[in-house]
């Protein structure tokens, strides 16, 4: 099931059409059905709510307005599968430390003095 703060997948006639986060699920007025309220998350930020059912949440599909519609949860990539390569074959890039290497917008202190010194 999809939960509070989760990212979905919202499918529009069985073709990705936008990334949403769930912001909140509360019961509706008529029994088995709850507010989904969606941060879509394009430009410009826009929040909708959608009255649906338990399983529409957890990715049965349905209509609106007579278009076919699903969620899906969106599962949060391991760091494992972020450090692979997306060609394939290609092996994984690891620094010696066994992480990524850091890259600083601005060089250490030691090497400023140094370059001030030698100007």
């Amino acid at each position: 099931m999809a939960y509070i703060g989760d990212v979905v997948l919202i499918y529009y006639m069985e073709k990705p059409a936008f990334f949403a986060r769930i912001e909140s699920i509360e019961p509706d007025i008529k029994k088995d059905w709850f507010r989904i309220q969606l941060l879509i998350l394009t430009i410009p930020l826009k929040t909708v709510t959608w009255i649906l059912r338990e399983e529409y949440i957890n990715g049965v599909p349905y209509t609106m307005d007579g278009n076919l519609v699903r969620i899906e949860a969106v599962n949060p990539l391991t760091p494992e599968s972020d450090l692979e390569d997306t060609k394939e074959g290609a092996p994984k890039k690891i620094s010696p430390k066994g992480g990524r290497k850091v890259v600083p917008f601005i060089k250490p202190k030691k090497d400023r003095l140094k370059e001030e010194k030698e100007k």
